[in-house]
């Protein structure tokens, strides 16, 4: 059986130019913190790549600090970015994100309310956007941080950032988004949107797991997470994964280089699995389908299925989805993301198809087929 997989939101599939990029740092090694010539040459590779990277988001190459996920960078940005706040200011303060965050943000949103910080949660519409009247109600509490997601891991909703950004610039606020799900996909450069801190990952645009980026613009101030180095501008310490760098920067030149044709692409697929699964699986209905959203990512409720019968089963079918963040796979609680948009317990249990590169037509063909059956036969045993 054609194994088909719908699950490039959790990760993608290595590019195999840059399996090559990694394998040439392979055959050489040297701590890049070190004098020899063996640790200039590291240095030097881990410094291309982080101009690379930097060139690809429209930001200055020490703006941009490694990381080893996207979780230790939204981390960073959120909890490092509300103590350094704390330093330098009296009171407890705020920390602000929206409710349809990744745990990633929402995690150290919480560690920061355990520490002092006022939690404030900006609500969304049944769309999953933003509603940017919340905003500027928490912006008169003059937040440490505000965070909110370029694109929802779950549904593919795209937040108004370069607004959101804008708002917070204007009332000295720093701004963070996580891009994680965006870039690659969408158009993500600091020059124009003025955001203080962006997070990225690698494997989610065909680069290696183990390694994220913090974009941190001049002048925002962070206090770092872990202690014992000087690396990164003293921001991660730790001596740096050389080889996953430079196979993120050819994954992100790959990405920028192909992604309007690419989002294109995988538009038309994503609408053409969507218009066939929604005719053939009654009750079927789209997640956040009336707001502008990713073009990879199609969330669909589906009443009358187990969640975790349905995933096996698609399984023992050859194909590979999720019902939201691979973080919470294991999860039987309801979609926080589905219930900030208003849906109700049923509908907030989803199915998560996402598209990539490696995504063809007769694979979605194949997979409509698929699913169609597979619903089918799991409510007939559910007596549905």
């Amino acid at each position: 059986m054609e194994p088909i997989y719908l699950d490039n939101a959790a990760t993608t599939p290595l590019r195999d130019e840059v399996r090559e990029a990694i394998l040439e740092c392979w055959t050489d090694y040297g701590n890049p913190s070190s004098v020899h010539g063996w640790g200039r040459r590291a240095r030097n590779r881990l410094e291309e790549a982080r101009e690379r990277i930097a060139g690809v988001i429209g930001a200055r190459r020490r703006e941009l600090i490694f990381t080893g996920s996207g979780t230790e960078a939204d981390n960073l940005a959120v909890l490092g970015r509300w103590r350094a706040w704390r330093r330098t200011h009296e009171g407890a303060g705020a920390v602000v994100c929206s409710a349809i965050e990744h745990s990633a943000v929402l995690a150290p949103v919480q560690a920061a309310g355990r520490e002092g910080a006022s939690v404030l949660i900006l609500g969304v519409t049944n769309d999953g956007v933003l509603d940017t009247g919340a905003l500027e109600e928490a912006l008169a509490a003059e937040p440490a941080v505000v965070s909110v997601m370029w694109a929802n891991n779950e549904v593919g909703t795209l937040q108004p950032v370069r607004e959101l950004a804008e708002r917070c610039r204007d009332a000295g606020v720093v701004y963070h988004t996580d891009a994680v799900q965006a870039f690659g996909r969408e158009r993500v450069r600091v020059d124009e949107v003025p955001c203080g801190l962006l997070t990225l990952s690698a494997h989610k645009i065909g680069g290696p797991t183990g390694i994220g980026a913090l974009f941190v613009r001049e002048g925002v101030e962070l206090e770092p997470l872990v202690h014992g180095g000087g690396q990164e501008s003293g921001l991660r310490p730790g001596t740096e994964a050389v080889a996953a760098a430079v196979g993120f920067a050819r994954a992100a030149e790959l990405a920028e280089r192909e992604r309007e044709a690419e989002a294109a692409r995988l538009a038309r697929l994503r609408d053409r699995l969507q218009a066939g699964l929604l005719a053939r699986i009654p009750g079927a209905e789209v997640n956040g389908g009336n707001a502008p959203r990713l073009p990879n990512i199609l969330n669909l409720s589906i009443p009358g299925v187990d969640r975790e019968v349905l995933l096996m089963s698609l399984d023992l079918e050859g194909v590979a989805a999720s019902s939201g963040s691979a973080c919470h796979s294991g999860a039987v609680e309801p979609s926080h993301v589905l219930t900030a948009m208003g849906r109700d317990s049923e509908q907030a249990t989803p199915l998560r198809l996402s598209l990539g590169r490696t995504t063809t037509a007769e694979a979605i063909e194949l997979a409509i087929e698929r699913i169609a059956h597979v619903v089918e036969r799991v409510r007939a045993l559910a007596g549905v």
